[in-house]
């Protein structure tokens, strides 16, 4: 064995170590995001069903959020009363978080932020070693799009964090899922470290994989959000008719933020990245043109992202009508996104097509 090719192995045992590294550091912030959750306070859950009750409750501003410290009083957060954008005239405030406005919440809260943060610093490290093993771009098999997605999904989740956005209640959903993508991929779908078929080796492997990867991200956040409104949704209809909402949905409902908010949330990040993903298919149309002498032959993998083009494209113009805002858009949003799951896992591993030149 050469020097480079012990080098590159190296490399590849390197990037294997860090990623289950990241898989440790990714369990000790879910278990800081279920602290934060379990220490959030119940007796501060009765904000919203006040406000859909209360017929003055959109001409004041909702009350902050204080805990009493050592000492003083600390201001946790100040929820905002927002009008719902889906049908209807109800006006309610965001809940103020899965701290639920306790404080020792809101340390375990930010404790797993941190720990999040550092495993998306191991996870991006194990992604990088991974390319220099291979010398080329980390995103040859469904492995190395399953490592990267995660990493990519967790840095657009710091990200709006960064950006000052109201987003902290997705860490818990978020660290779940990326759990089970690392746990499937270094199980079911670990590929050791190998060269391209001659098909990929372009410099298009580097923008068609690589804004699919982001594309595929910011949906799964889009995602997320659209799946917790449709709870936070009911969750408002059941008082609004007089229901009486299990303790356990309460607690829960009541910290997220009001369903008008998780609705406009999701439209804004589906929205802006459709474009991106109207490009990755045209990106993808090109390289196939330079690899295959053909734009466009209805592949399995083609036809899927087209399909799911589609879909985000009826969802945005089913939000832009008034009759189908609300739950029909959130369903159709969700729909979408299913659309873009099979066509990567369920496209790659049941069908065969041009693009099953990796395997798994």
């Amino acid at each position: 064995m050469n020097l480079a090719a012990a080098t590159n192995e190296n490399l590849a045992q390197i990037s294997n170590v860090l990623i289950y590294s990241a898989m440790a550091v990714y369990t000790l912030a879910f278990f800081a995001h279920i602290a934060e959750w379990l220490f959030g306070s119940r007796s501060k859950v009765s904000r919203t069903a006040a406000a859909l009750t209360d017929k003055g409750a959109a001409t004041r501003e909702a009350p902050a959020v204080t805990v009493k410290s050592k000492g003083g009083t600390a201001v946790l957060e100040r929820p905002k009363v927002v009008t719902r954008s889906a049908s209807g005239t109800r006006d309610v405030p965001d809940g103020p978080g899965a701290h639920g406005g306790d404080e020792q919440g809101d340390l375990y809260g930010r404790i797993a932020v941190s720990l999040t943060v550092l495993a998306f610093l191991v996870e991006a490290g194990g992604v990088l070693t991974r390319a220099l093993s291979v010398q080329r771009a980390p995103w040859g098999n469904m492995y190395e799009f399953n490592i990267t997605f995660s990493t990519v999904a967790v840095g657009v989740y710091l990200a709006l964090l960064v950006l000052k956005k109201n987003v902290r209640w997705m860490g818990l959903p978020l660290v779940t899922t990326v759990l089970l993508d690392l746990g499937l991929a270094v199980t079911v779908l670990y590929t050791a470290s190998d060269q391209l078929v001659p098909a990929l080796h372009s410099y298009w492997l580097w923008i068609h994989v690589s804004t699919a990867i982001f594309c595929g991200a910011v949906f799964y956040v889009g995602a997320v959000g659209t799946l917790l409104y449709l709870f936070r949704d009911s969750y408002e209809n059941k008082l609004a008719n007089g229901g009486q909402p299990g303790r356990f949905a309460t607690s829960v409902m009541e910290r997220l933020p009001a369903a008008a908010t998780l609705d406009k949330f999701s439209y804004r990040v589906n929205a802006a990245v459709f474009p991106l993903w109207t490009f990755t298919i045209i990106a993808g149309a090109i390289w196939a043109g330079d690899a295959w002498g053909r734009y466009w032959g209805w592949d399995p993998k083609e036809t899927w992202s087209f399909i799911t083009w589609v879909a985000y494209a009826c969802y945005l113009h089913a939000r832009a009508t008034a009759g189908w805002k609300g739950r029909k858009a959130a369903y159709l949003a969700l729909i979408a996104f299913g659309c873009w799951l099979f066509n990567y896992y369920g496209v790659n591993i049941f069908v065969t097509g041009k693009h099953s030149y990796a395997g798994v």
